[in-house]
């Protein structure tokens, strides 16, 4: 990405590539309009054309053909999403013209645009720190309604602004030590005092923002929901009934599930990975082993095993952990156990108490829709080592200043790595590079 200029505009096609009725290409970078304005109709209106404007007309080839009816979006510098003077370029969605439009943009001297390049030039131009980049990522992947408004809320500067309060603090905190530093001992009417409650608060923010991961996780990537459990328990009965179509082989024969099966499915309103698996056995078929090897491993990596076993033969394993996993009984049909969970493969019966409680165990972890979480993993290992440092210092509290002021010094270089105002072009390049084209 960092190969290039920011003299030289850029461009991208911000919509599918695919027949449609509308699709929209971006511009943006110096003299975007003026060099548009060579090909555009009418271009003394383009050069001409206040800031935030529509204008339609049409876009011409070098040899005076038109390429498409178009209206333009014109944003003058300071304005638009990258902060650079832009303008976005609406056609008709047929490939044809698009590869037109490409070629003739090359001409005027625009540059095809890299992943993530327009967000990069606006985060080069103070439209946004990195918290609000990786935003607007997180609103494009979002999966559901409530990821999507929390990635918005992070757009629109929450996770910033909370951020910058806590440097706020700290920046106060670190200035009444550098006192202690600029001025004589028998100057200083006071000895400083550790800020216990202050830095305590801090720090169960900064840890709340961490643990908020988990929940934001779920709501971006899905739960992922496991269904385990011994050979022909009914496993394969129930990923069919929860994913409302026969995508699993049912059969009475043991054995007949040998690798993970996977499916997407909304669980009243909560996204759930859900994956069928292997019945764990004694085995000394290979090709079984081998699928109830992997059946451990994704269970070990779940985030709820919904663990179903025949109430003939009810023993769970011992190394389960019980904070993650549901014990469900099967074929309630044949036997029926009120005080427990059960699932009936052939009527269906206790579905609707199995979902409830699937989605109450991992709705646990889940925060309320209006409450700040991160959704990036570097935001989370970044707080994580801001958090340190103020553990740091505060089991250190009986150092001297200079000692004091370097952990506060570090807590503050996290958080300007979090935000962008200390960085490397090794993190850009990782972070930018994700985007897909046009943003």
């Amino acid at each position: 990405m960092f190969d290039y200029t920011t003299d030289i505009p850029i461009y991208a096609l911000a919509t599918a590539r695919a027949p449609s009725a509308l699709a929209v290409t971006r511009t943006s970078g110096k003299n975007s309009i003026t060099l548009l304005s060579k090909a555009f109709s009418s271009p003394g209106r383009l050069i001409a054309a206040a800031d935030k404007s529509l204008l339609h007309g049409y876009l011409r080839d070098d040899d005076g053909s038109d390429i498409d009816e178009v209206v333009l979006a014109v944003y003058r510098e300071g304005s638009g999403y990258t902060g650079e003077e832009a303008v976005e370029i609406s056609t008709h969605g047929s490939l044809a013209v698009i590869d037109r439009l490409s070629r003739r943009l090359e001409e005027l001297g625009f540059r095809p645009a890299s992943k993530g390049e327009f967000t990069f030039r606006a985060f080069m131009h103070g439209r946004m720190d990195l918290t609000q980049a990786e935003a607007v990522e997180e609103i494009v992947n979002s999966k559901c309604e409530s990821a999507q408004e929390r990635a918005l809320g992070r757009l629109e500067g929450r996770l910033r602004g909370r951020l910058e309060s806590i440097r706020a603090s700290l920046l106060d905190i670190l200035a009444s030590i550098e006192v202690q530093l600029d001025y004589a001992e028998d100057e200083i009417l006071e000895d400083w005092v550790f800020p216990d409650g202050e830095i305590s608060s801090i720090c169960a923010e900064l840890r709340r923002l961490v643990e908020s991961y988990s929940a934001s996780r779920i709501q971006r990537d899905g739960a992922k929901v496991v269904l385990a459990g011994p050979a022909n328990a009914g496993k394969s009965s129930l990923f069919n009934h929860l994913v409302k179509e026969e995508r699993a082989i049912v059969s009475p024969v043991a054995g007949t599930t040998r690798d993970y099966i996977e499916a997407w499915i909304d669980l009243s309103g909560l996204p759930v990975h859900l994956y069928d698996t292997a019945g764990l056995r004694e085995s000394g078929d290979e090709v079984e082993g081998e699928g109830m090897r992997r059946s451990r491993a994704l269970m070990e990596d779940a985030d709820l095993v919904v663990y179903l076993t025949d109430p003939d033969n009810p023993d769970v394993p011992a190394d389960l952990d019980t904070d993650r996993t549901l014990v469900v009984f099967s074929k309630s049909d044949i036997e029926h156990r009120a005080t427990s969970l059960s699932f009936s493969s052939v009527t269906g019966e206790g579905i609707g108490e199995l979902v409830n409680a699937i989605r109450q165990r991992i709705g646990s972890v889940l925060l309320p829709g209006d409450d700040m979480v991160i959704d990036s993993r570097r935001q989370k290992e970044g707080l994580e080592r801001c958090l340190a440092c103020l553990e740091a210092a505060r089991s250190n509290r009986g150092q001297s200043a200079d000692i004091m002021a370097l952990f506060f010094q570090g807590a503050l270089e996290e958080l300007a790595l979090l935000t962008g105002e200390v960085t490397n072009e090794e993190l850009l390049d990782t972070l930018f590079s994700k985007f897909c084209l046009g943003k």
